[in-house]
């Protein structure tokens, strides 16, 4: 037991060709990938999710530079553990410098960060961090400065399975039985593990260690295969991007018109256990991108989200389907939401100048001091409107609502039109 290695840490490749993915950067052109050939390696950043690689061309530049290569992971190295590794520079260990690998550098704080940044300059530290955060909120500023970013991009469930293959192909060899899989295991394992080939090669390590081979046959079957890869495709953290990349894929898909991708996103989120963020963003979408085409969409979805809580999962999954396909087809208007987006600018621009006195309050002169008002009360006049000003003179002739162009908002106009032609 002590010579035991992960499969996926046996089967992880050594050469850039056998890389799963990412071809946009490691392609025959891909512009990591000249740099990597080059042996000029610069400060670097991989952005992306989780199991994609990173870890895996970390290693490999290492080996084609044959520089000495330090992995630390964030969440559990310390400063003395970089004070470790500098103590080794300019020594018989590490010549050349070294080249370190930081995994997870946004657990890293930016005293820690900071206490690089010496040695990055110097050259005697080449630092490869990794993060499935964005960078640009989580790495300290001196470090992206000196650092090239590079994201990496989710796999694609064909790279994977081809992944799956070659990890089925190799506990074959180890264990020295022939492997047969029941149709649809391997694509089902690369669709299940969400891009993530780490998680797929566990769950081929789990499944063959789970098949029993008395006759030197090993037989995996779909439904074991469902069964270790159950919720794995669900890749999600509520304190994350994903948490925030979902959520904004559900309020753009709702925007957007496209009921099957919201109703997707939507769920994505349940999947997750995420009621709360979901049912936060079709209350906000009925007022900010439906509004006063629709207006009856706010208490429709205020209902929808009240049965949705009071269920709680999995029934809550039924009123907010029917809230989010309502959205998705319901015309679309942001008026409402531009007029108060531009008011609230001029107000923080200091543009609220004092109110027309035929707005103030009645009693704000106090006893013995009262002025007429001239305020007119529209109701006591046809059509109960009378033109009067109601903004401050500095805005008297601002507009920050223009009407829709849907059927609500232009019956409103004409109706006004009406009314107030010829009264101004």
């Amino acid at each position: 037991m002590d010579d035991y290695r992960p499969l996926a840490d046996r089967i992880r490749p050594t050469e850039l060709d056998d890389v799963v993915g990412q071809q946009h950067i490691l392609g025959p052109d891909g512009i990591l990938r000249r740099i990597i050939e080059s042996g000029h390696i610069p400060n670097m950043i991989f952005y992306g999710p989780s199991g994609i690689g990173k870890t895996t061309l970390a290693e490999i530049i290492a080996g084609k530079t044959r520089r000495k290569l330090y992995k630390l992971n964030a969440t559990t190295a310390s400063t003395n553990d970089i004070k470790g590794i500098i103590g080794e520079l300019d020594t018989l260990l590490a010549p050349e410098g070294v080249l370190l690998y930081l995994d997870e550098i946004q657990y890293f704080n930016k005293k820690q960060q900071q206490s690089l940044l010496e040695f990055i300059e110097r050259g005697k530290i080449t630092l490869i961090a990794s993060t499935t955060e964005n960078p640009y909120f989580y790495v300290y500023n001196a470090i992206l400065s000196r650092s090239t970013i590079f994201e990496f991009k989710p796999i694609t469930a064909e790279d994977v399975e081809s992944a799956v293959r070659r990890a089925f192909r190799l506990c074959a060899k180890d264990s020295g039985a022939r492997i047969e899989t029941e149709e649809g295991v391997c694509a089902h394992l690369a669709l299940a593990c969400g891009g993530d080939v780490r998680k797929a090669i566990n769950a081929v390590e789990l499944l063959c260690a789970a098949s029993p081979a008395p006759d030197g046959v090993m037989h995996v079957s779909l439904a074991d295969a469902k069964a270790v890869s159950q919720r794995s495709a669900a890749r999600y953290d509520r304190e994350g991007d994903e948490h925030f990349d979902t959520l904004s894929a559900l309020m753009k898909s709702m925007r957007g018109s496209d009921p099957d991708a919201a109703v997707h996103y939507l769920a994505r989120l349940l999947e997750a256990g995420d009621l709360i963020g979901a049912c936060r963003r079709i209350l906000c979408s009925a007022s900010e991108d439906i509004g006063l085409a629709f207006p009856q969409a706010v208490p429709i979805v205020k209902a929808c989200v009240d049965s949705a809580l009071q269920l709680g999962l999995p029934e809550a999954q039924l009123p907010l389907s029917e809230a989010v396909i309502l959205l998705a087809t319901a015309p679309k208007s942001n008026t409402a939401c531009a007029a108060i987006m531009a008011a609230r600018a001029d107000v923080r621009d200091g543009k609220a100048g004092p109110f027309p006195r035929e707005l103030q309050n009645v009693h704000a002169d106090g006893a013995g001091f009262e002025r007429e008002q001239g305020y007119k009360y529209p109701h006591d006049f046809p059509g109960h409107w009378v033109a009067q000003q109601y903004l401050p003179d500095n805005l008297r002739d601002t507009r920050y609502y223009e009407y829709g162009d849907n059927r609500t908002e232009q019956a409103a106009r004409e109706y006004w039109e009406k009314i107030k032609h010829g009264k101004g």
